[in-house]
């Protein structure tokens, strides 16, 4: 959009580089409305920008906030009658602080929970009535379509979306690269705990809580982990629990009932294959443990 804010448009896209990077199938398409070159609302002047494409299902059109100036026009035509047409053809849209203005001028917004900077809150009442605009969340997720609030937390919505397509560990290691907090809508009451206890600076904790993560079903012991932190066994317990408010045994223990209950939950593993998959190598014990963790036995999470 004209006068994008530059922090919109740049947190979501590192984060959908740095995902990719990783793996993660993503190819970033910077386009507009007038392609060529648009100017920021900081002054920069972004080049290069192709036209708008045709959109299939299964894309994502992000669309970052710009500096709004009413009384004028808010959005061109072109483009709210591109974005309702890439949600006819089954893609995805999210917005960005005042991006959300777009997906109400698009109607987009009509009868859906949404947010957006909390300046425009009371605006977006007004204008667009029928959208049960949310204020003090982050981002919001209805349907295929998503929202968030102001400037940063736009990179908090990709993460959002990230970990909905590949799941919480990759979703941690991109956190990790941006060096930013994961961080939810506050309407959701549990945090994986691939997600959880992330949110230090410790490299050598970073290591054991990834080589934990990419080894579930492997036995370990605080000297073979302490050698992945390059730290002494002593060095680590100290470092974990200060970095991560547990042990790396609580942490492993932690990431396996996850597993098991993602495995539980979708797969018509028996209790005895999951505990295995898992790293428990006595099924009674494990049961035990994940009764104490969610209330109930195994078999009560199995799938149907």
């Amino acid at each position: 959009m004209p006068e994008v804010n530059l922090l919109d448009l740049g947190g979501p896209v590192q984060a959908f580089d740095a995902a990719a990077q990783r793996g993660a199938g993503y190819r970033l398409e910077l386009v507009a409305a007038e392609p060529g070159e648009v100017s920021s609302a900081q002054g920069l002047r972004l080049a290069g920008l192709g036209p708008l494409p045709g959109v299939a299902a299964g894309d994502l059109v992000l669309i970052p906030g710009p500096r709004l100036r009413p009384p004028g026009p808010v959005v061109a035509t072109a483009v709210t009658a591109w974005v309702r047409d890439a949600v006819r053809a089954g893609a995805r849209v999210a917005s960005v602080c005042t991006g959300a203005a777009v997906l109400g001028e698009a109607g987009l917004l009509d009868g859906r929970r949404c947010t957006t900077h909390w300046s425009l809150v009371d605006l977006m009442r007004v204008r667009y009535p029928a959208a049960r605009v949310r204020d003090a969340v982050l981002f919001v997720h209805d349907g295929p379509v998503s929202t968030s609030a102001g400037i940063a937390s736009g990179i908090d919505l990709a993460l959002s979306l990230i970990e909905r397509d590949h799941g919480p560990a990759l979703t941690a290691a991109v956190a990790r690269d941006l060096v930013v907090y994961l961080r939810r809508d506050g309407s959701q009451r549990q945090v994986s705990p691939f997600l959880e206890h992330r949110g230090h600076l410790h490299p050598g904790v970073h290591r054991v809580q990834d080589h934990l993560a990419q080894h579930l079903d492997e036995p370990h012991t605080l000297a073979g982990l302490a050698r992945v932190a390059n730290l002494s066994p002593r060095g680590l317990s100290r470092a974990f629990t200060a970095a991560a408010g547990c042990t790396p045994l609580e942490y492993q223990q932690r990431l396996r009932l996850e597993l098991a209950a993602g495995l539980l939950a979708e797969t018509t593993l028996t209790v005895e294959s999951v505990a295995a998959r898992c790293g428990f190598r006595d099924a009674r014990h494990f049961r035990r443990l994940y009764s104490n963790r969610y209330g109930m036995p195994p078999s009560a999470s199995r799938a149907a």
